[in-house]
């Protein structure tokens, strides 16, 4: 259905680098997922009316907060969709991740009001009359939820959603969450066992779980998350391609929201070059960038010289020193000057995070092993943080 509406009301629907055509995805997906969401809940909230069951009741205001987490995901597309202003020269792309948030607290509050409801339950259970009809709604309601995760999944795919990823997710645990009240229903009427209170606790958990989840979806790209591997080695692959440019360093990503990204990069490039045609090859490489990648790309330029060599080697044998410390130290910058009574070797170490030493010890270490390899070396280390 998704894809026939698609083709139906989205104009160029192929092009999903083009803005308008991912946030005319994400209303249409948005629009579909009220309407469903919607039945789901009248049909579930008469069945528990019926039934007198508080986890069918319970999973009928689930689809409820679904509906309206869809109606927030809408309207978080259509402002981030607004164009950049003078108090917002980034644009506003950022406010999908906040449209996410706020409905991750809408979910949660929904959880632990459910919750309340079903451990008075647990105390204090009562007959459930559950009937095939119900049995029945609970089931289709299965199907509908399989098929909706199936078409977010598929969509957030193709437009690079974090939200619409995070709305299929939700989806297969409301599956998860329907069928724990299905059991419980069909265990009341064939064994009279009452556990109508815990199916509903167990689905006013999966509400409180999907709740943290999409809160975690949206928080880490509004505090600063890393870019994916693979967006990673695509950047280095299309800047390395151009033979002029020997290595990449010093990547940063900045995130203002899905398709507003800023690239900024430092390239080497070889320092005896002639310095127009290197900063010809470095314009095309940002012009590269930014059509393949769909960024703004900054490109710093560093020269290396060229020795026949010997710098290669010297920075090799530093890099063993620095990696028998920890193995995923990295170093780059790697120069040396030359003076009467020894020669400085300066360059740049790139720490992880996971490193357990303080970064005053592991230069401490660095230049003792420096020294190892050399009496006469003096090692000048500059300590940075990857931010990929």
């Amino acid at each position: 259905m998704i894809r026939f509406l698609s083709r139906r009301f989205i104009r160029d629907c192929d092009n999903v680098s083009d803005p308008a055509v991912r946030r005319a995805y994400g209303i249409l997906c948005g629009c579909v997922g009220i309407g469903l969401n919607l039945l789901l809940f009248l049909g579930k909230l008469a069945a528990g009316l019926l039934s007198g069951s508080i986890a069918v009741t319970a999973d009928a205001f689930n689809n409820l907060s679904d509906a309206g987490s869809s109606v927030v995901t809408l309207l978080g597309f259509k402002l981030a969709a607004q164009a950049p202003d003078q108090g917002h020269p980034f644009g506003h792309g950022r406010m999908e991740y906040v449209s996410g948030l706020v409905v991750s607290m809408v979910i949660a509050v929904m959880g632990v009001e459910l919750g309340k409801t079903s451990v008075e339950k647990i105390f204090r259970p009562e007959p459930v009359g559950f009937t095939l009809l119900t049995g029945a709604i609970l089931a289709i309601s299965i199907c509908v939820k399989l098929y909706m995760a199936a078409y977010n999944r598929a969509v957030g795919r193709r437009i690079s959603s974090p939200a619409m990823a995070a709305t299929a997710l939700d989806s297969l645990s409301d599956c998860l969450a329907t069928a724990a009240v299905l059991l419980g229903g069909l265990a009341g009427r064939l064994w009279q066992i009452q556990i109508d209170g815990w199916c509903g606790a167990a689905v006013a958990a999966f509400i409180l779980w999907s709740g943290f989840r999409a809160a975690k979806e949206t928080v880490d790209p509004l505090l600063g998350q890393p870019p994916s591997p693979e967006f990673v080695k695509q950047v280095q692959e299309l800047v390395l391609r151009r033979p002029e440019i020997t290595g990449v360093h010093d990547l940063l990503v900045h995130d203002y929201g899905p398709g507003r990204r800023f690239i900024s990069l430092h390239a080497e490039v070889p320092a005896d070059g002639d310095i127009l045609e290197l900063h010809d090859v470095v314009d095309a490489a940002e012009r590269e960038l930014s059509k393949t990648m769909g960024c703004l790309a900054t490109i710093h330029m560093d020269p290396v010289v060229s020795d026949g060599g010997r710098t290669a080697e010297m920075r090799d044998r530093v890099l063993s020193i620095a990696q028998l410390i920890d193995p995923g130290i990295t170093i780059h910058d790697f120069r040396t000057v030359p003076g009467p009574t020894h020669t400085k070797v300066i360059f740049d170490a790139v720490i992880p995070y996971q490193c357990g030493l303080p970064d005053n010890e592991i230069v401490s270490r660095i230049k003792a092993g420096v020294k190892t390899l050399d009496p006469d070396w003096s090692a000048v280390v500059h300590v940075e943080k990857s931010f990929v």
